[in-house]
């Protein structure tokens, strides 16, 4: 009877041990779930998987003669009240050539929106391939009540995919962005109004 109730607390320590470790993995998997979002876009914009696209400065020295069919596609989201298309069908471009390309959006709404674009190409596998130096899905966009704009893009296809076997068959290239209302869309109005507000205080005391 005297070995009871040591064996009590052994059983009671062990229950604490067990209850720390179940917590501690609980507290994991919802710190992990919250880290590979980040890291899942990490992933794919050095991977170019999914069709992610990469960013560069400028187009490289070298060019390729073979030659690649860009197309342009637009989407907006029903959240967004805009109209959103490309302002050409289709581009051909050189290998490491910069191509230039331009979308119009337009506020179809009596008051400022603001809309952030998602974009991919396909097929997926060129992603990694597909570089922007300047594009308007770099930034959250703020259209005024009925204002329409003109959003360029300026891309090129790295000339390494002529050294890749696996891109061979890739004749054409399609880059999509989607439109959708930005989730911080009231406090970037906010701000872009102080900004306005600060712009026209500055020209009226220049006056």
């Amino acid at each position: 009877m005297s070995d009871r109730p040591e064996n009590d607390k052994g059983l009671r320590r062990k229950n604490r041990l067990f209850m720390a470790g179940l917590f501690g993995l609980v507290f994991g998997m919802v710190g992990l779930a919250y880290a590979s979002v980040p890291l899942y876009a990490l992933f794919c914009q050095v991977t170019g998987f999914g069709g992610t696209t990469q960013r560069a400065d400028a187009a490289p020295a070298r060019q390729v003669d073979r030659v690649i069919k860009v197309r342009f596609n637009a989407d907006v989201n029903q959240s967004l009240p805009w109209r959103f298309k490309p302002e050409q069908k289709e581009l051909t471009v050189k290998l490491g050539e910069m191509g230039l390309a331009a979308y119009q959006a337009a506020n179809r709404v009596d008051r400022p929106t603001v809309g952030t674009a998602l974009y991919n190409v396909t097929p997926d596998k060129v992603g990694k391939y597909f570089n922007k130096i300047e594009c308007f899905c770099f930034t959250e966009q703020v259209l005024e009540p009925g204002q329409s704009v003109d959003m360029p893009v300026a891309f090129f296809v790295d000339p390494a995919l002529a050294d890749d076997p696996a891109m061979e068959d890739v004749t054409t290239i399609t880059l999509s962005y989607t439109f959708f209302r930005a989730k911080d869309e009231t406090q970037v109005l906010a701000q872009h109004a102080t900004q306005a507000a600060a712009a026209k205080g500055t020209g009226t005391a220049a006056n």
